[in-house]
């Protein structure tokens, strides 16, 4: 590659969860807290931490070949760059999160119609006045810099439009969701231009690849077993697998090894079936990545 390719990795809540992900798929991002330029263990990779909420205006811009961002903050900053990949991935659980609008659990507001010339505080404040200019409803929109759903207890606002993953938070604050604007995850996004040199993106779709296959790898459980020959057909019908399962007769035995990789939240029901069907010595394996 006849230059690195420059890749910010977003700052505050997602920074951890990104640099283990990226642990997972072959990559050690180190971070001196003196420093926004971490290093990493690839010699074609230069790292930068920069904010998920201003990530695709330096990725727009050509200061960055590539990054991670939320989809929100793309759609926030109307950039124009090209989606590599979608990622979810949070410091919280692995589902997408969502921009809702919720007001105090006592508010008269049911709908959106109902904030026509109300007060919304949000961080997301371009995009959700376009949320509401489409649908021709007059309300002011204000920056919120942050103890968003406070605003909305106090006072300082009628409604409020914020991210949620669990709607604990809201819900503690007293507040009830009445719309959702949008959903969110994290996505690789990457320059135009960068995307048109060659070497650049063959890096690119390598990280893409790589961080796709640690996801699902979360996901996933090796599961391997001992089988006899005659409860071979029952216990192999009872395996779901991305393919057909790996069958290997153990050495003078009447005994078959089994071998296959199943979604982990099955196998807590998995196993106590298989042993009920003549499965043996089961053992379940962690998977770092699934390509």
């Amino acid at each position: 590659m006849s230059t690195k390719l420059k890749l910010g990795i977003p700052k505050g809540s997602l920074q951890e969860a990104t640099i283990a992900l990226f642990k997972r798929s072959g990559w050690s991002i180190n971070v001196n807290s003196r420093s926004y330029f971490p290093e990493i263990n690839d010699d074609f990779i230069e790292c930068a931490i920069c904010r998920a909420q201003e990530m695709s205006r330096y990725v727009e811009s050509g200061t960055l070949d590539a990054g991670l961002t939320g989809k929100d903050w793309i759609a926030e900053n109307s950039s124009d760059v090209h989606v590599v990949a979608d990622l979810v991935y949070s410091k919280v659980s692995a589902r997408p999160a969502r921009w809702v609008l919720a007001v105090p659990y006592d508010s008269p507001i049911k709908r959106l119609e109902d904030l026509a010339g109300k007060k919304i505080a949000t961080e997301l404040v371009e995009y959700t006045r376009r949320y509401f200019g489409e649908r021709n409803i007059e309300v002011k929109i204000e920056f919120s810099w942050g103890a968003t759903e406070a605003k909305a207890v106090s006072g300082l606002a009628d409604a409020i439009v914020e991210v949620t993953e669990t709607e604990s938070t809201i819900k503690a604050h007293g507040l009830r969701i009445i719309h959702e604007l949008m959903q969110t995850n994290t996505q690789l996004i990457v320059n135009h231009g960068s995307w048109k040199d060659a070497d650049k993106r063959r890096k690119i779709e390598q990280i893409a690849l790589l961080l796709k296959g640690a996801l699902l790898g979360e996901k996933m459980s090796g599961l391997k077993m001992n089988v006899p020959e005659e409860r071979m057909e029952e216990v192999i019908g009872l395996l779901p697998s991305l393919k057909a399962p790996t069958v290997a007769p153990l050495y003078r035995s009447k005994f078959f090894s089994v071998e296959t990789v199943v979604s982990r939240e099955t196998v807590r029901e998995l196993i106590p079936r298989l042993l009920m069907h003549g499965a043996e010595g089961i053992i379940e394996y962690p998977l770092n990545k699934v390509v």
